[in-house]
Order: C-alpha cells, then sequence, then structure tokens
C-alpha cells in the first residue's frame, strides 16, 4: 500500500480528530467514514469484503457498509453415515445447529487454511445462501487468515476466486493493518492479533507490515478451549474430546473466563464458583479454571507448550525493529481477535509491557471493546476507495499470468 491508501485512511482519522470524535465514540466516528465511503462509491456495484479465519469466524460486508452483512463461525459439517441428509453438507451457524448429526471440520487451523474443498463450500455459501449475489459482479477484498498463508496456498486461493467463482478483480490484505486504522496513532504500531488457532504479533510502519518482525504463537482460543476442557474432564464432568464438548466448553469459555493481573496471588486466594448449565440439564460450577486456562496465553507452559508469552512475543517483536521505532511501538500496542477480550486481558497486558520496556518507554495498550470491528470496517472502506482501484488484481490479469500475479498486487 502505497502513500495515496495512506492519505485517504489518514484522512478518514483527521476527520474523527476535527469532530472531536475519538476512540471514545467510535460509533460515531465509524458512521462518518463509512457514509464517506458510501458517497465514493454511488450506485456502482459494490465490492464484497470478506475477513476469514480470526476467532474462526467469517464476516461479510458490502463495501461502504458499517455493519456486517453476516457473521458466523467457520465451520463445514457433513452428515453422518448412518444419517440421510436432505442435502451434503452444512455451514456456519446451521452446522452447529445439526452437529449432533454432522461431523464438524475446520478449514482453517491455526491461521491457515487446511481443506480447501472446506473453504471452497464457505466461500459458495458466502455468495449464494448468504449475500445472494452473482460472484462474477462482484470485486472481493480478502482480509484475515488468507493473506497469512504459504505462497502457494495464496495462488491456490487465487486460483479458486478466479476459476471457480469467476470473480472479476481479487485482492488480500493483512488484517493487522486494517486493525491500526482507527487507533490513535493509525500509521504506526503493534497489532496483536489472537483469534482461535493463532496468535500474531505484527509490527505496522507508516501502513506497512514489517516481514521480519513478525511472531506466530500456535496459541490462541482452541488452545485455551482445550486447557478449560482437560481441567473440567479431571474433576470428573462429561467432557470428552468430540466436537460437542469443544463447543459447550468454548461457550463456557467465552461467559466465564478471565484473566488475572497476579497469577499467584489470585491462584492463592479463593475463586468465586460460577454456575454453568449442561444441555441437558445438569448444572456444573466452574472455579479457578476461570482464570487458569486463559492464563496461558502468559505462560503457555500451563498448555504444555514450551515458548514466550504472548507479552514477551510481543516485547521480542518490536526489538527485531529499528531500535528508532520502539518507543512508538510500545506507544501503540492495539488488540484484536477474541482472545485479547477476555475481561482483565488488557490490564494485564500493559502490565507486562511495563516490567518489559525500556525504563522511561510509555506503554499504551489500545483495547476499546468496538476495536475489534477496525478490521472489517477498515476492509468496508478500503474495498470502497476510488484510489484503490489500481490495486485490484484483475481476471484479466489473472488470465494473462497465472496465479503468481497475486504476489505482484498484493501484501
Amino acid at each position: 500500500m502505497d502513500s495515496d491508501e495512506l492519505a485517504a485512511i489518514a484522512s478518514f482519522h483527521n476527520l474523527n480528530r476535527r469532530e472531536n470524535r475519538g476512540i471514545n465514540d467510535f460509533h460515531s466516528f465509524r458512521l462518518s467514514i463509512t457514509d464517506l465511503a458510501r458517497a465514493e462509491l454511488g450506485s456502482q456495484v459494490r465490492p464484497i469484503s470478506l475477513t476469514l479465519g480470526l476467532n474462526s469466524g467469517t464476516i461479510i460486508l458490502l463495501a461502504g457498509e458499517d455493519a456486517p452483512r453476516a457473521v458466523f463461525p467457520s465451520i463445514v459439517g457433513h452428515p453422518r453415515p448412518a444419517v440421510a441428509p436432505s442435502k451434503d453438507s452444512y455451514v456456519g451457524h446451521e452446522a452447529q445447529a445439526k452437529r449432533e448429526i454432522l461431523t464438524l471440520g475446520y478449514p482453517i487451523e491455526q491461521g491457515i487454511v487446511t481443506d480447501w474443498d472446506g473453504m471452497e463450500k464457505i466461500w459458495h455459501h458466502i455468495f449464494h445462501e448468504e449475500l445472494h449475489v452473482a460472484p462474477e459482479q462482484h470485486q472481493v477484498l480478502l482480509t484475515g487468515a488468507p493473506a497469512y498463508n504459504p505462497k502457494a496456498d495464496r495462488e491456490k486461493m487465487a486460483e479458486i476466486m478466479f476459476e471457480t467463482f469467476n470473480v472479476p478483480a481479487l485482492h488480500v490484505i493483512i488484517s493487522a493493518v486494517l486493525s491500526l486504522y482507527f487507533s490513535p496513532r493509525p500509521n504506526t504500531g503493534i497489532a496483536l492479533e489472537s483469534g482461535d488457532g493463532v496468535t500474531r504479533v505484527v509490527p505496522i510502519y507508516e501502513g506497512h507490515a514489517l516481514p521480519y518482525a513478525i511472531l506466530r504463537l500456535d496459541l490462541a482460543g482452541k488452545g485455551i478451549t482445550e486447557c478449560l476442557l482437560e481441567s473440567l474432564a479431571k474433576r470428573g464432568y462429561p467432557f470428552t474430546i468430540s466436537a460437542d464438548s469443544r463447543e459447550i466448553v468454548r461457550d463456557i469459555k467465552e461467559k466465564l473466563c478471565y484473566v488475572v493481573l497476579d497469577f499467584e496471588q489470585e491462584h492463592k486466594s479463593s475463586c468465586t464458583e460460577k454456575s454453568y448449565e449442561l444441555p441437558d440439564g445438569q448444572v456444573i460450577a466452574i472455579g479457578d479454571e476461570r482464570f487458569r486456562a486463559p492464563e496461558a496465553l502468559f505462560q503457555p507452559s500451563l498448555a504444555g507448550i514450551e515458548g514466550a508469552g504472548i507479552h514477551e512475543a510481543t516485547c521480542d517483536s518490536i526489538n527485531k525493529c529499528d531500535p528508532d521505532l520502539h518507543q512508538e511501538m510500545y506507544r501503540n500496542i492495539v488488540l484484536s481477535g477474541g482472545s485479547t477480550t477476555f475481561p482483565g486481558f488488557a490490564e494485564r497486558m500493559k502490565k507486562e509491557m511495563s516490567v518489559l520496556a525500556p525504563s522511561g518507554v510509555k506503554v499504551k495498550v489500545v483495547a476499546h471493546p468496538e476495536l475489534k470491528e477496525a478490521v472489517w470496517i477498515g476492509g468496508s472502506v478500503l474495498a470502497s476507495l476510488s484510489t484503490f482501484e489500481n490495486y485490484w488484481c484483475t481476471k484479466q490479469e489473472y488470465d494473462e499470468v497465472g496465479p503468481a500475479i497475486i504476489h505482484r498486487k498484493c501484501f
């Protein structure tokens, strides 16, 4: 992305400052920038903005919109052999609702597309079941998991979009860049993304991700769910490694878990138990598992994983950058993804980073509740800009060059 795109996004950010609507009034700012985006689009056919993979979810917008058309889990279910199905596969919420008769699959594992047939089913579901549009009439902007896939996989993605769905144009952008757009410092900082399958620390300078300093941790929401499941099973609760059990435990995690400021102190004190009703009506009590499971983000050894905690990885990523950028990075650590939304996470992150930062360096962790929307709102706005036209990878270019064209115009 060059200075034209950065200038356009900066103009949206300056609008926020001029009207004194800072991070505390993100909703009003969001409406303003999407109004401008709609004005740029006029009556033309709108590009489709898709966010894939973060927190194992798929978010769909038409460019210029300020709210998703749909949000659903990136899950595909196939009927079990003994079942007489009405169709051969189910996607998203429908797959979850019918999980008793389905074998569930997750096409995106640890931030990487591992099942392209399943991924194609999700895209088909988006175009034909959610949006009810002809894909050959809409440009597609992808953010999230695809941008981090290996080179050959990105080409596979382009092949499916252009050859199976016949889209007229495609662009893929790293979601971390978008997550900074609506932070107090929209061009430079650290994007800390922790979804379901993977955690990434992505340093951004002047709107560009710095690949040599990106760090990946194979511990995120799914790993926390596994820790919680194992702990509850040890207490004798009826949980197994089945997909059904994982979905129930995931719900427990999202409703009851939190991050503590001082793990050792909290561990010594008594924890307030919370009740949770299982689908069969049984009520179970959840105790210190509520904070022990997410503590694995800061102490991976609790999940049986060797390596740095999320705070240490963030510090390591900053240290890989030019020393002149360190202060800016520490002052703008932007959180995104469901695994950063645990109550207490931002406060713990700031505490740990303040310990690791050089003396005198200010640490700021940006965790406004609505900033989780920044990635898909940023995609919606970006796809609508007239200045972005030169950055689309077109079907004609794909036909002339082949899948490798995706590397020339994206990432």
